[in-house]
């Protein structure tokens, strides 16, 4: 997930991703903002089960988390100055910069424990590792949730067309991504909202995300002031840096949640993307693989996804069968956006599936060069 630039994209684009500008209005104007989506019939008493909240999944999956994180900062410390620091550094990294990604993401959503003050010690330990303010990314997400990959409208639109190819494989590693999060905190540290945070964060939550800001500043400071002390990355390999070094599996996962899918439909089956993933990649990404099932039901918790997967697979585009086979199916779309940005996939359905509403989308002129 990513925020919307402004009005510096690096390449010109028809589409206007500015959440105060031509396409937000026009969002509005067509009734694509907060409009009605498509849900797969389920009978209420199944939803009912499915939606039912559980500590358990959350409390174990948190404390392997904690402990793989512990262990590995452990290990890396304990051989820091030789090349036995790095596999740690690697673990360490990769659950601080990608599987907080998901742990905010759920704990946002309030879903992943049933214990409201277990959600909230999580979503904000996370949200400092993924350096996104908790007060602005609860109430971007709503929005992403309410005007899923809406120009204009959705302020976490990773890929914008026609796509930036350079900017994604640096956010690998976060460069710009922790670079603007960092310009962001500063700003709000300062006191000052932009005009596009503005648009969708109540004006009596913005004191918050800046005191959370502040808080933030300091304790970079803190640990970079420890840093010169010691005369070490040190204390920096362990607070900010994995950021960076660890961001790769949640920036890999991420991007297939909707790449090279359609953009202005109101039909998650043809904007996100479900991939079938290996056992380790849905620890650290908590099930979010299921993505069109997360968003057509975001109050379902994470560990009920692969049922609900189950239940309505016929009624939903086949899943990609790997993180591999996503990446062969979305990086010749970027391609093609490259030179002809309205260009986007076209997932058939089943023929058990309720087609597409060809009155609400032109799915006939999707996929066409």
């Amino acid at each position: 997930m990513d925020r919307a630039r402004s009005g510096d994209d690096l390449r010109p684009s028809r589409r206007d991703y500015s959440l105060v500008g031509r396409d937000a209005r026009r969002a509005v104007e067509t009734g694509l903002a907060a409009a009605e989506w498509y849900h797969t019939d389920i009978p209420r008493k199944l939803m009912k089960e499915l939606m039912k909240r559980s500590d358990g999944p959350a409390i174990r999956d948190t404390l392997i988390w904690l402990a793989a994180l512990g262990l590995s900062a452990a290990g890396g410390t304990w051989f820091w100055g030789t090349a036995w620091c790095v596999p740690f550094f690697f673990v360490y990294g990769t659950l601080y910069g990608s599987a907080s990604d998901s742990r905010w993401h759920e704990c946002g959503h309030g879903t992943a424990f049933r214990t409201p003050w277990m959600n909230d010690a999580v979503y904000q330990l996370a949200c400092f590792m993924i350096m996104r303010n908790p007060v602005t990314w609860r109430w971007s997400h709503a929005r992403h949730h309410t005007d899923t990959v809406i120009v204009g409208r959705d302020p976490e639109i990773a890929v914008m067309r026609p796509p930036d190819l350079v900017r994604l494989v640096l956010n690998l590693f976060g460069l710009l991504d922790a670079w603007h999060a960092m310009l962001d905190m500063a700003r709000n540290a300062a006191g000052r909202m932009s005009a596009e945070e503005r648009t969708f964060i109540p004006e009596q939550e913005q004191p918050k995300a800046i005191r959370i800001a502040r808080v933030w500043l300091a304790i970079y400071m803190a640990t970079v002031a420890l840093a010169l002390a010691l005369h070490s990355w040190l204390p920096l390999m362990l607070v900010g840096l994995p950021r960076l070094y660890g961001a790769w599996h949640h920036v890999m996962t991420g991007l297939l949640q909707h790449g090279g899918l359609a953009d202005n439909v109101t039909d998650h089956r043809l904007n996100s993307r479900t991939v079938t993933m290996n056992p380790l990649s849905r620890f650290i990404y908590w099930n979010m693989n299921y993505h069109v099932e997360h968003h057509m039901f975001p109050m379902v918790p994470y560990h009920a996804l692969p049922r609900l997967h189950d239940l309505i697979k016929n009624d939903l585009p086949a899943p990609s069968p790997s993180i591999l086979a996503g990446y062969r199916e979305m990086i010749p779309a970027f391609l093609r956006q490259l030179r002809n940005e309205d260009y986007c996939l076209k997932r058939e359905l089943p023929p058990t599936a309720r087609p597409y509403r060809e009155d609400l989308h032109d799915v006939a002129s999707m996929a066409a060069e």
